[in-house]
């Protein structure tokens, strides 16, 4: 077993929000997943702007605030315990419009 603490994890440098890997897939044999969280202040974006993609699955579930994410295919607004998924390759973004931060666990899974 391997335990992190997540207060212990120096953050990613990515402007204007706090991005923090817990787990990577290099970590166990075979990995298939990398594993943290993110903090999303107000009128913080993700990227600062135009899409993002990767080549993995990311699974996120909100956990404290809301975001208002999108797509190519249109705006969809995530609120604490709402989960998604985004197919590895779909241009995404994200963009906390309220008034406290967004608070988002996430996991990319390797297909």
């Amino acid at each position: 077993m391997l335990i992190v603490n997540a207060n212990a994890i120096q953050p990613e440098d990515r402007p204007g929000v706090t991005l923090k890997t817990l787990f990577t897939e290099n970590q166990v044999e075979n990995g298939k997943a990398t594993f943290g969280v993110v903090v999303v202040p107000p009128g913080a974006r993700i990227p600062l702007s135009g899409l993002g993609s990767h080549e993995q699955d990311e699974y996120s579930i909100v956990v404290k605030g809301t975001i208002l994410a999108g797509t190519e295919e249109g705006e969809y607004r995530m609120s604490a315990n709402d989960a998604s998924l985004i197919p590895a390759g779909e241009a995404h973004w994200a963009y906390n419009d309220g008034s406290e931060e967004c608070e988002i666990v996430w996991v990319l899974v390797k297909r």
